[in-house]
């Protein structure tokens, strides 16, 4: 039986062409970049991106700088408190009480803040006069408020550039103000932040803190305890007042949970005179040549 010209063959499908359309690779599609099978990726940039930042910016290593979020500038502390007293009439309320009772904590804690400051500012003076191909001992903070904000903000009164790994938080947190735009960095991943805080590392100085100080502390430990930061780099612990009433490291070396030995990796200091000492002998002694890593 004969088919017209315009019939089908039977069992062939009519094809309706349409007209193609550009297609983005995956990494310019932001559905696919904020997927789960694509967190290898968003892994890798965290460490690819401030590798090539700070190879551009010369960085040869860094002292970091932790300690909390929470601490004032005296000048804030003080202004703080003046107000609440101003509010108080005879007595006043619990709360009234209560919230002078925390400034004036505030106030007496902010001493950390003018000591942060002033030590990354003489760290930061002597690290300027080692040249700058490449930038020796530069001053690293967390990136936000407190003693981050005062470790940046002394940087920046040397002269010196410093760098602030930030970290995406509900509550916190903006970068500070004193941070070198150009060494910035916005972390997701804790322990992507947590690899740069010890990867360029020559010292360590812990001022008070809470939980995440802690966490930052006890890590870096438990790294140099184990071998896997090197025994020659400084943890300096600032404030032995606030930290042996914190954390009782003598009770731990009684109950066998650490060792004489590493009961001695503890360091401590009480000044910025004597932490600027001991940093700068540890940094002389042990850590003149600069590393390959940024080369």
């Amino acid at each position: 039986m004969s088919r017209g010209p315009g019939s089908k063959k039977p069992g062939i499908k009519k094809i309706v062409r349409k007209p193609s359309r550009e297609i983005d690779p995956p990494y310019r599609d932001p559905v696919f970049m904020e997927s789960l099978p694509a967190r290898p990726v968003r892994i890798l940039t965290e460490y690819i991106d401030p590798l090539e930042r700070f190879r551009r910016e010369k960085v040869g290593d860094t002292i970091v700088m932790f300690g909390s979020a929470r601490i004032l500038s005296r000048e804030k502390a003080l202004a703080r408190l003046r107000k609440l007293q101003k509010r108080v009439k005879g007595r006043g309320t619990p709360e009234i009480r209560k919230d002078i009772r925390e400034a004036k904590a505030l106030l007496e804690m902010s001493r950390y803040y003018e000591e942060a400051r002033e030590l990354a500012r003489r760290i930061t003076t002597w690290a300027m006069s080692l040249g700058d191909n490449p930038r020796r001992f530069v001053i690293c903070s967390g990136g936000g408020p407190g003693i981050m904000e005062a470790a940046n903000l002394g940087a920046a009164e040397a002269g010196g550039k410093s760098i602030g790994l930030s970290i995406q938080l509900p509550h916190e947190q903006r970068p500070n103000d004193y941070i070198s735009p150009e060494l910035s960095f916005m972390f997701h991943y804790f322990f992507m932040r947590k690899l740069w805080f010890a990867q360029l590392a020559k010292a360590l100085i812990i001022f008070p803190g809470g939980f995440g100080t802690m966490d930052e502390l006890l890590e870096m430990l438990t790294l140099m305890q184990t071998g896997k930061l090197q025994r020659r780099n400084l943890i300096l612990i600032y404030g032995r007042k606030y930290w042996d009433r914190v954390l009782n490291w003598k009770h731990m070396q009684r109950c066998g949970t650490i060792d004489e030995h590493e009961y001695g990796l503890l360091e401590f200091a009480d000044t910025v005179d004597q932490a600027f000492e001991r940093v700068r002998k540890g940094l002389e002694m042990h850590h003149m040549k600069p590393d390959a890593l940024l080369q």
